[in-house]
């Protein structure tokens, strides 16, 4: 492990001595007044979540301060809607695209995409008092089971491609969905088992159901616009240095690891 580590470690060195190389100081200097534009739905912890008075934290907003102080440059966050995001990313002028984002091919239509800093999959979660068993595809995939999901991300590509028989109901927001299932007005939701391990701090009556074996597996990318190598250059070399010593698991421990201190 050691010298793959050292591995990543040294090619980020390298990328960013080439970025230096490659990018006039002028070019720089210029560059440094103009707000590093992130676009985010911000309803996804640990990866991107809105606090109500109109910040936002989380891991992947982490990674962007971070990226915005390395280039020397002020952040603004902008609100999107994960419905949204194909028309949005590009008319509301955003440079990049935070908050647990999927590699799915649709969105390379629209935007480039980083290295993969992290992998993922789809898992569900269901009330502890329901006697059903939901753990399998087959298992949720009947006809009186009410799945739920949000609008217009992955999770409703999942629960439309794999639970033609179920009842699903599509949720306008990854936030309130989940009184939907403690209400017992929906019976299961399969979103990202970082989420879900999360999310059942937040509600004790909810429990994630084998997060560490999910149903798929897919990488988690930041958004570039597109045609901008130098800004992607710089923000993979950015992403290899925080993974390559650590740091990104240490971030992504805070809110989900066993002594997690982020609030839920």
């Amino acid at each position: 492990m050691t010298h793959i580590v050292g591995r990543v470690a040294a090619a980020a060195f390298a990328a960013a001595t080439v970025l230096a190389l490659a990018v006039p100081s002028s070019a720089q200097e210029a560059a440094d007044p103009n707000a590093l534009r992130v676009c985010t739905p911000g309803d996804y912890p640990p990866y991107a979540i809105a606090d109500p008075d109109g910040g936002y934290r989380g891991v992947d907003i982490d990674l962007a301060r971070g990226f915005a102080d390395v280039l020397h440059r002020p952040i603004t966050f902008v609100p999107v809607t994960w419905a949204g995001m194909k028309t949005d990313f590009a008319a509301l002028d955003c440079d990049l695209a935070v908050g647990g984002i999927s590699d799915q091919p649709t969105r390379r239509a629209f935007a480039d995409f980083s290295l993969t800093y992290g992998t993922d999959g789809k898992t569900p979660i269901a009330r502890h008092s329901d006697p059903t068993d939901y753990s399998t595809v087959e298992q949720i995939n009947r006809p009186e089971v009410r799945v739920i999901a949000n609008r217009g991300g992955t999770n409703e590509e999942f629960a439309r491609k794999n639970f033609p028989n179920a009842q699903l109901t599509l949720w306008p927001d990854n936030l309130s969905i989940f009184g939907e299932i403690e209400q017992g007005r929906a019976d299961v939701f399969v979103t990202d088992s970082v989420e879900g391990r999360f999310r059942v701090r937040q509600h004790p009556d909810l429990r994630v159901l084998h997060p560490e074996q999910p149903f798929d597996s897919f990488g988690k990318v930041i958004l570039i616009r597109k045609d901008a190598p130098v800004l992607a250059a710089e923000l993979n070399t950015w992403l290899a240095t925080r993974m390559a010593t650590g740091a990104l698991d240490r971030s992504l421990d805070q809110w989900i690891g066993p002594n997690a201190t982020e609030p839920a």
